[in-house]
């Protein structure tokens, strides 16, 4: 199935409309307080209501922060988007809070589950997050990633499906059988991006009741590996055929193996349709990525590299011929993956081999689609990577190892990135071009849960588009210079619910 896709894809001339495949982001991340530990206050009050937000939520601890990007064509405008987002939550954290850098949590003592567990301020969620303690403990919601939802443009879905009329019964299958050859390649190829991109070396106090021998000395990603955040061995989910994964999935759920299909912690899931049920019928919209750490590199919680790579890479998989055996293939990646996670970062991961040829055939797909140069330079930079493992983010951590912790490394960049981003001269830098009213009342916008684009008119001017609950208005930068942004908002959005009253924890 899928025969001689990438030949398709030349003579279709539609490799560049694939490398600008939508791409968008969910970073999670922990407040902390002054001293390290997680913070104890509310979920910041000035970024609206959860029920709602489309940009800002929590997940298993209210000190979790997820910062959600819209999809974009461009890493780009994705990545600029982030930092705007980044900028409002760290200009609407309370008190001292701070941001923490890495996946694995900072230091935490029965005090701090304690306080973890007597504190959840989402009542609709909270039979899902006491299943989830019990079932997991505590510390494995601390955790932290990177998400990147991954989709194909339909245009190029459609003039691809005109190849292949005689194979699939309806565009809904053949979209189908798109996405998840590229999930189905994802899973086999998981391992490299783990390597690449791990960041998860060690654990800090209090993450383990008693340390794993495998664990007793630093490993590339604790995340990605079967102590990290991954289901049970013996309750996965099969990526054999699309029909057998969701038939699977669905049992699980059915048979109270898992309490819903968001139990499920696979690195790729499906997504776009409310149930299992629904995707053969409705089709698969996107798939959501889950194997990457926070990286304590760059401010935004992860890295350009890898997203720019991801893009290339995705074509690469969605190119990938199917092997034989593949139901064999994809259980020994999953143990590949996972051998890779607990490697030493120090060292040479030992299917070095096995990556050149990956990236040898990267480069031969580059070739044959006449990619730009900015293409093949990531596929350089990556590949110097895989050769030279000190380069890793896993290895570069291991310099800021003082007596088995991270934690004044977290905390100094903690302070570091909030200085940043609290002294810039812009209120908001990736939007400095608008005037200091304009971008004050993005924000306002923003934190209350309106949807903000910047648009241009035939002219080249700036415009500013605000859409909520299918209202969409549209100002100028000259509409913004008003004594109080939150005011006119409600004018424009009589709809908009209030921001919810502070709250304040007994600590």
């Amino acid at each position: 199935m899928l025969d001689n896709l990438l030949a398709v894809i030349r003579e279709e001339n539609l490799s560049e409309q694939l490398y600008h495949s939508l791409v968008g982001l969910e970073i999670e991340e922990q407040r902390i307080d002054q001293h390290g530990r997680l913070s104890r206050r509310p979920h910041p009050s000035q970024l609206g209501s959860r029920t709602f937000h489309p940009y800002f939520q929590t997940d298993f601890t209210e000190s979790q922060l997820e910062v959600i990007t819209d999809p974009n064509p461009n890493i780009g405008g994705t990545l600029d988007q982030l930092d705007t987002l980044q900028t409002v939550a760290y200009r609407s954290l309370e008190g001292d809070d701070r941001i923490w850098p890495l996946s694995m949590p900072p230091v935490v003592d029965d005090t701090d589950l304690q306080f973890i567990a007597d504190h959840f301020d989402r009542p609709a969620i909270r039979p899902y997050r006491e299943y989830l303690v019990k079932k997991y403990g505590l510390q494995h919601g601390c955790l932290t990633g990177v998400h990147v939802n991954y989709s194909l443009p339909d245009p190029v879905i459609h003039r691809l499906y005109s190849h292949y009329t005689t194979e699939f019964s309806s565009l809904v299958a053949f979209k189908n059988a798109l996405y998840f050859r590229v999930a189905q390649n994802f899973v086999r190829y998981q391992w490299l991006l783990t390597y690449l991109f791990g960041a998860s070396p060690i654990a800090e106090k209090g993450f383990f009741e008693t340390v794993p021998a495998e664990l007793q000395e630093p490993v590339r990603s604790i995340r990605n590996s079967p102590y990290g955040f991954v289901n049970f061995p013996q309750e996965q989910v099969t990526y054999a055929s699309l029909t057998a994964h969701l038939t699977q999935l669905q049992d699980r759920i059915d048979e109270g193996t898992y309490f819903s299909a968001h139990e499920f912690y696979g690195p790729v899931r499906l997504k776009g349709r409310a149930n299992a049920r629904d995707f053969l019928t409705g089709g698969i919209q996107y798939l959501e990525l889950r194997d990457f750490d926070n990286t304590p590199f760059t401010p935004n919680g992860v890295s350009r590299h890898a997203m720019y790579f991801l893009k290339i890479f995705m074509l690469y998989l969605l190119t990938q011929p199917e092997p034989e055996n593949l139901a064999e293939t994809l259980t020994a990646a999953r143990t590949k993956n996972q051998t890779v996670a607990l490697e030493n970062p120090l060292t040479a991961t030992q299917y070095q081999l096995e990556g050149e040829q990956i990236f040898h055939e990267m480069r031969e797909m580059a070739q044959s689609l006449q990619t730009h140069i900015e293409q093949w330079d990531i596929i350089d930079d990556l590949e110097e990577v895989l050769t030279h493992p000190e380069l890793t983010p896993a290895a570069k951590l291991l310099a800021h190892v003082e007596d088995g912790s991270l934690m004044k490394f977290g905390q100094a960049v903690a302070r570091k990135w909030y200085h940043d981003r609290i002294n810039t001269p812009a209120l908001l830098p990736q939007l400095q071009q608008l005037s200091d009213h304009a971008q004050r009342f993005v924000m306002t916008a923003l934190q209350a849960g309106i949807r903000f684009y910047q648009v241009r008119d035939e002219n080249g001017a700036d415009l500013l588009m605000f859409t909520f609950d299918g209202i969409t208005q549209v100002l100028e930068d000259r509409d913004t210079r008003v004594p109080d942004a939150d005011a006119r908002l409600r004018q424009l959005f009589p709809d908009l619910p209030a921001l919810p009253a502070p709250l304040h924890y007994e600590n």
